[in-house]
Order: C-alpha cells, then structure tokens, then sequence
C-alpha cells in the first residue's frame, strides 16, 4: 500500500460528480449498517450507563471509573490475531471467516447487553461488582465485533472508497449511539425513572429493547457476502489451533491474576505518590497519582503475561512459527514499510490524536446533568441534534478527504475538535441554557465528525492488507488507550480543579497533535 495515498489520494483528479456517485457503491449501505451495529455497544457503557447509576446513587467518580470497562477497544490487538487465524467450528465453513466471527460477537454483545439488564446497582451488595463484570463482557464482545468489522471494510474496497466507507461507518456508528443514548434515555424516562425517583425496571427494560436492536446488526451479517480472499490463508491442524488459544487464555489469565492480585500495593502506591504530588507539585496535580499507581499496574500484569507466554512458547505449548505469523510479522511489516522514525512517529500521533474528544466526552453527560439539564435536553439536543451534526461532520470530511486528501483534513480535523472544547466554557459560565448548548454540541459533533473520516481513512491507509486485522486493531486500539485512561480519572480531575479548567486542559491536550500531523505529513512526502 502506497504512501502517497495519503498525501495525494487517486481520487483527487475526479470531479464533483464521480466523487458523489461513489457515494451509491452497495459497501457503503453494508458499512452504514455494520457501523450502526458497532455503535450501539459503547454508549451502553459509557453515558447510558453513567447516567443509570448516577441515578441509582452511585458517586461521580465511581461512575467514570466504569469507563475502564472500554479498555477492552484499547487492548484488542491482543486477540486480534486469534480473530483472523482461528476458524470457529462449523460457523467458518458455511459463512467464511469474516462473517463467522461476526456473528458470533454479535450474539455475545446481546448476551452481555441481557446480562447488565439484571442487575439494579441500587440492590447494594456486590451488585456494583457485577455489573462492572457484565459491562466488561459488553466492551470485549463488542471490541472482538469491531475487529472484524475493521477487517471487512478494508478487504471489501479498493483504496480509493475508503474515506467514503470510512463516513458511512460513522454516519451508523453515529445512528447506533443515537439508539443507545437518546433512545435508551427517552425509553427509561418513559418507562418512568428519574433522579428524583429511581426505577430500576425502567432501565431494565431500556436496556433489553437495545439488545434487540443488536438483531440488524445480525440481519446484516447473514445477508452480505464473505469479502473475496486478498491473501493465500494457511491452514494448521486442529491441534495447532487449540494449544495457541490455550497459550492466549494462560497468558490471559496470568495477567488477570497479576492484575487483581497487585490492588493491595497500588493503594499503598496511590498514598505515597498523591503524598509526593501534594507535597512538590500542589494538590491539585493530586489526581494524577492514581493514574501513576493504575499505569505501572497495568504495565507489570502485561509484563508478568507475556513473560509467562514465551515461556509456555519455549515449553512447545504453541506452535512458534504460528506464534510468530500472527503476532509478529504484522508488526515487523509496519516498521519495515515505513523506517523506524517515521513508524513511531506515526504510533505516536495515533496514540493522542484524539485524546482531547474522548476526555471531554466521558465527563460530558455527568456535565450536563450537574448544570441542571434534564435528561430529555440531553438527549433531545447533545444525542439528537448532535448526531445530524456528526453526520453532516462525516460526510463533509469523508468528501473533502476523496478530494483534498487525508492528512489535510486531518490537520483541520484536530484543529477544530481542540478549538470547539473551548465553547465548553462558555457553557459552564452560563449554566442550563438550552440555545448555547446547542451551539456548542453543533460546532462539537461537526468537528468530530470531519476529523472521525479523515482518521479513519488515514488508519486504513497504513494498513498492509495481508495482515487486516492485527494492524488495524493495533492501531485502533493505541488511538484510544491513553485517552481512555486518562478517561478513568476525568470525573476526579473535574472535581479538583473545577469543569471550566478541566476544559481548557483538554484543548491545550490537543495543540501538539497539530505539530505531530505537520511532521508526519513532511516524512510520508
């Protein structure tokens, strides 16, 4: 895959007509559908869910630390590799590689969507245990879905209709998180829940509607077609398949047990660090503490997990060549393609190019609902009206992308998403004003939106289409793993240093991305 295809895409000599008319490919439907379908999960754990337990009593930063249940999207390259190499029994034979893995992740998003719906955090307990288990089931289904859903797009059209493909992704994947914010409020709120009266039934039956919902997701996958082979698969015996899922479940499990077993010292860790922050820096760097602690914690499981799978890999658990194809090789192709420098400039800008967008917007709701909005402004304006602004965000960007290229538009992309966090200011001075938040979530959403295409379309270009989904997965996965811890602690942030500061912070975040695009715009020429 060509470089240039970034800088001076082969659609930039067609005219306005030939770039609408692509528009009409049938892969733009089937993206549309498939983005719908990856859409609906995140919201349900995110914002929806935010807002449940908010009303059923949970404290603010208990909430946003169920952002975490998402790292599943930020870690999906770890089983990347198992969704393109193992073949699921009888599923893989009667509707081909792709489609079996989706249907199966699609059915497991409806499980887990059923399994949060009976649980009321309200109950006390070790419910709120059990539904942050069930919410991280919902993250690692619907990630597994967005793997192959990543995949398909990109073995189902040339180059040239990516940008395109990419903006009917997030036009549904935008439809999607309408049916679970908006649709999901204004059911609960019917149903007859409040923060005034909480109803744990209305929730519940919200979210059994979504799951539901899941069944076009479903619908979709039994009727497209298997994308036509772009590469000569090798097949091992079935044995061979089952010792590599048997190495990825101990290492698995190592870092399971490294993890949850390491709280004590963390804690201990959080004490000291928050003691040395207050001490030499000032209380209010304070909440930086614990995402110090949480970081090396995590850091060392992945440490303690990969040391136990080279071992098991030393021991012949696993075969090492099919060890090596799935996991390494992608990896040594991408530095190989581009150099060194350029391939960790290039992780680098993909690691923070939206780490401003997605801070903002995991505080965002509980924001709204402390300036008084009701739930029905919320949903009427920051889902509703905000999602038409996101789709005409997507369709600007995907067209201006096909026309004027990627790294423009990316540039102008992050530029207006670190400008438009601004406005945000403006609306925590001015409290509950419907007309302002409506400003605000337009210039928002239309922002997002440009720069969602243009990222997306820039993502699939540095994807070696012999190795889809490990790569994209990769990449899609370092694009949210430092914003969305950061995520964790952004209700604890807002609290100490107050909403319009936390605002400010979040567009300064994004002014070096600006410097990282200008760079790596001058090495791909």
């Amino acid at each position: 895959m060509k470089d240039d295809t970034m800088t001076t895409p082969n659609a930039a000599a067609k005219n306005w007509r030939e770039t609408m008319r692509a528009w009409l490919h049938p892969r733009v439907l089937t993206m549309l559908l498939f983005g719908f379908s990856a859409g609906l999960p995140i919201l349900l754990i995110f914002s929806s869910l935010s807002l449940w337990l908010r009303e059923a009593g949970v404290d603010r930063s208990t909430v946003t630390y169920f952002s975490w249940a998402a790292l599943a999207y930020s870690f999906k390259f770890v089983w990347a590799p198992l969704v393109d190499t193992l073949p699921l029994p009888l599923l893989t034979k009667r509707l081909g590689r792709r489609r079996a893995w989706l249907l199966t992740a699609q059915l497991a998003v409806i499980a887990a969507i059923c399994l949060m719906a009976m649980i009321d955090p309200a109950a006390g307990g070790q419910t709120l245990t059990m539904m942050a288990v069930a919410a991280v089931l919902l993250g690692l289904s619907s990630a597994t879905q967005d793997i192959v859903i990543d995949a398909y797009r990109i073995e189902c059209a040339e180059q040239e209709l990516q940008a395109l493909l990419s903006s009917a992704y997030i036009a549904g994947y935008r439809l999607g998180m309408l049916a679970a914010g908006a649709g999901a409020l204004y059911l609960a709120a019917w149903f007859g829940t409040s923060m005034e009266a909480y109803n744990y039934a209305a929730w519940q039956g919200s979210y059994l509607i979504m799951a539901a919902v899941m069944l076009a997701g479903v619908v979709t996958t039994l009727l497209i077609p298997e994308p036509a082979a772009n590469r000569e698969k090798v097949y091992y015996p079935a044995s061979y398949y089952l010792r590599f899922l048997l190495l990825f479940l101990c290492a698995a499990g190592v870092f399971a047990c490294v993890f949850f077993l390491s709280g004590g010292v963390v804690l201990a860790l959080d004490g000291l660090f928050k003691g040395l922050f207050s001490s030499a820096l000032g209380s209010e760097l304070a909440p930086f503490s614990s995402l110090l602690a949480e970081t090396g914690r995590l850091l060392f499981a992945a440490c303690a997990a990969l040391a136990a799978a080279v071992l098991l890999i030393r021991a012949n658990l696993a075969d090492s060549g099919m060890v090596s194809e799935t996991y390494i090789s992608p990896m040594l192709d991408f530095f190989r393609r581009y150099g060194l420098q350029t391939s960790l400039l290039l992780l680098a800008l993909i690691g923070v190019y939206r780490i401003s967008d997605i801070l903002l917007g995991v505080v965002s709701n509980l924001f709204y609902q402390d300036l008084g909005f009701s739930k029905e402004d919320i949903a009427s304006v920051t889902k509703t009206f905000g999602l038409f602004m996101t789709l005409l965000g997507g369709f600007v960007g995907g067209t201006l992308t096909v026309r004027y290229g990627v790294l423009r538009m990316l540039f102008l992309g992050a530029l207006l998403s670190s400008l438009t966090n601004l406005l945000f200011l403006l609306l925590a001075q001015a409290g509950a004003n419907v007309p302002l938040l409506s400003l605000v979530i337009a210039a928002d959403n239309l922002s997002a939106g440009l720069a969602s295409a243009a990222f997306v379309a820039f993502l699939a270009g540095l994807t070696n289409i012999s190795f889809t989904a490990m790569q994209y997965a990769l990449f899609s996965s370092l694009m949210t793993l430092l914003p969305k811890l950061l995520g964790g602690y952004s209700g604890t942030m807002a609290t100490a240093w107050g909403y319009e500061r936390f605002f400010l912070a979040t567009a300064l975040l994004g002014l070096p991305v600006l410097g990282l695009i200008w760079l790596a715009g001058k090495r791909l020429r």
